[in-house]
């Protein structure tokens, strides 16, 4: 049988080996990344806003549950002063040389959905494409949206593509108005980790 000194060694040997297993399963360590701050208006063509239409009030609005696309353009922020601005009626950008980007959301109207007069009225994926190349240049987010004009809140980043491909942390949406095609005016401010 073992020796006492080789029964010594061999547990010796298991401890050592089981602290380097340990070891090596521990979370990388990491460094704090750069923040960018991008910063845009987003202004939305109602006239390609599409929901599901067994999904509605009696008026026809989205009612809670009603999933939706919708898409509309990217502009230098500041451009839009709320309500009215942003869309022509016929779905052409107002501001078409200050454009940087589209717009494409996707999600649920929820709680009161299209007859909300504030609070969550709506959960959301948003895409943001900042190339004329499509998918080469993109920021997404996701979380709730307020009916409340004038009011931000927080939505996390999830990802992004082309230099955002590593793109995490939180951005800040704020609902300005409607523009002339009914469509969400908004200003987001996003705090990019990359």
């Amino acid at each position: 049988m073992f020796g006492k000194w080789t029964l010594t060694f061999l547990v010796a040997a298991l401890t050592a080996v089981g602290a380097i297993a340990l070891l090596s399963f521990r979370a990388p360590q990491t460094t704090a990344g750069t923040v960018e701050v991008i910063e845009f208006d987003v202004s939305e063509d109602m006239n390609r806003f599409i929901f599901d239409q067994d999904v509605t009030y009696e008026d026809g609005l989205p009612a809670d549950g009603s999933s939706f696309i919708t898409r509309g353009y990217l502009y230098e922020v500041g451009t839009l002063e709320g309500d009215g601005d942003g869309v022509n009626p016929d779905g052409s950008p107002e501001y078409p040389d200050k454009v940087i980007g589209e717009w494409i959301c996707q999600g649920y109207m929820i709680n009161d959905a299209g007859h909300a007069t504030g609070g969550v009225w709506v959960f959301s994926t948003q895409f943001f494409q900042f190339s004329e190349e499509p998918g080469a240049e993109t920021i997404v987010t996701q979380g709730y949206e307020l009916a409340d004009v004038g009011v931000a809140i927080q939505r996390a980043i999830t990802g992004g593509t082309g230099s955002y491909e590593n793109a995490r942390g939180q951005g800040e949406q704020t609902l300005l108005g409607l523009n002339a095609t009914e469509g969400v005016n908004l200003r987001v401010s996003l705090n990019v980790n990359k």
